[in-house]
């Protein structure tokens, strides 16, 4: 799993059947501390995220099939949680009640 930041909404006009229902979401994963690493990646959301969120995802196609149950689903990056808080070495460095009640 990879922790990452949702900082984004996905509306593409491509119809794919096994999408149909589900929102895509831009996402960029982070460090514990909340700077940015690795690639964006647009991936499906299975939670109800939103913008600023931070959250817990799958970027590998098989894991993310057999969660949605469709072995021929065209999908590899599913958003599978949401993240309450990050504690490293006993330090708190994100908490989701801190963030969104400032």
């Amino acid at each position: 799993m990879i922790l990452a930041e949702v900082i984004g909404t996905v509306v593409s006009p491509v119809q794919v059947q096994a999408l149909d229902g589900f929102t895509l979401l831009m996402v960029r994963p982070v460090t514990p501390d909340g700077k940015p690493t690795g690639k964006m990646r647009i991936a499906i959301d299975q939670v109800g995220a939103g913008v600023g969120d931070r959250i817990l995802m799958i970027d590998e196609g098989n894991s993310s099939r057999q969660i949605l149950q469709d072995t021929n689903a065209p999908i590899k990056t599913l958003i599978v949680g949401f993240v309450d808080a990050v504690e490293v070495h006993g330090e708190l460095t994100y908490d989701h009640r801190q963030v969104h009640n400032s």
